[in-house]
């Protein structure tokens, strides 16, 4: 079992750091700054397409990055494959070693440098966490025996910013009843709306660990498209305000980071940091919040 799976069961703090592959084959710099901060984070998580922007695929990515020797969360899509491809892809993460999987279902491909691609959708989230219950217990979806099953530890995604939330909290259960073992939480900017969401979940009888999306506002503009663009985002106008306030924006976003995850770490299990750029930054954001990990802590990460 993985230092992150034992984390996670255990319900000790976890931190994972969002990896986004580059439009093209040269990953050495990506693989440089992540080498950077490693010892930060418990595990990389490794998006698929994101924003559907094509890019070197997120399986041969995380590969890369466990043979580094650090721990992984692979990310896998519904939006680009059929149900074959998908399970074809969990076996093959399997077959190299890769165990941590996060099932979403896709940004829709409009959203991305490819928008007039056919998305495919054949499957959901909730059916994919599905499929990789069936093949960690031998059998494809289709009822088919496998010549070896999976050890696959999944994850889910939720949204605190979703409004309406309740049917974002029904989802939650769905997925919790389908094996997720931990949720990554969209971005959250507004403590109380995610302390009500988390209440609402545990309410439902969700107990699976959450850990508390934090993504730094490079500026007041980006909010605001956050806000007009972006499903479930929410960035309050006071927050906006303070962005528009100061007279150093990288300093004042990591300051909003750092709040954030003090006044979330009751309600949650950890987080799970989305830099975009900004990976240099993650060890300040963490020491600012007091969250960064101890130096036992490093050593079994």
């Amino acid at each position: 079992m993985s230092n992150f799976q034992e984390r996670i069961l255990e319900s000790e703090p976890v931190i994972t750091c969002e990896a986004g592959p580059p439009k093209g084959t040269d990953i050495d710099d990506l693989l440089e700054e992540l080498d950077e901060i490693a010892e930060f984070v418990n595990a990389f998580n490794v998006t698929d397409q994101q924003s559907s922007v094509m890019r070197v695929g997120s399986l041969a990515v995380s590969h890369r990055i466990e043979k580094l020797g650090h721990e992984t969360v692979y990310q896998l899509t519904c939006r680009d494959r059929n149900r074959i491809a998908l399970q074809s892809d969990l076996l093959s993460a399997n077959v190299l070693g890769i165990k941590n999987v996060l099932a979403l279902t896709g940004d829709y491909t409009t959203l991305g440098d490819h928008p007039h691609a056919k998305p495919v959708f054949d499957l959901d989230s909730p059916q994919l966490l599905a499929a990789i219950r069936d093949l960690n217990q031998g059998k494809d979806i289709g009822g088919n025996e496998l010549e070896g099953a999976t050890e696959l530890f999944p994850g889910a995604a939720v949204n605190p910013g979703a409004d309406p939330v309740e049917p974002q909290v029904h989802k939650a259960k769905m997925k919790a009843d389908l094996g997720a073992k931990f949720f990554q939480s969209q971005a959250v900017y507004d403590p109380p709306l995610f302390k009500d969401f988390m209440e609402k979940l545990r309410k439902a009888g969700v107990e699976v660990p959450v850990l508390v999306g934090i993504l730094p506002l490079k500026s007041a503009g980006m909010a605001r498209f956050m806000n007009e663009n972006i499903a479930g985002a929410y960035v309050p106008t006071e927050v906006i305000e303070e962005l528009e306030s100061s007279s150093n924006t990288v300093k004042k976003s990591l300051e909003i980071c750092s709040r954030v995850i003090d006044k979330t770490g009751e309600f949650c299990e950890g987080l799970h940091l989305m830099p975009m750029g900004w990976e240099e930054h993650v060890p300040e954001i963490l020491e600012m919040s007091g969250q960064a990990l101890s130096g036992r802590d490093r050593e079994n990460r």
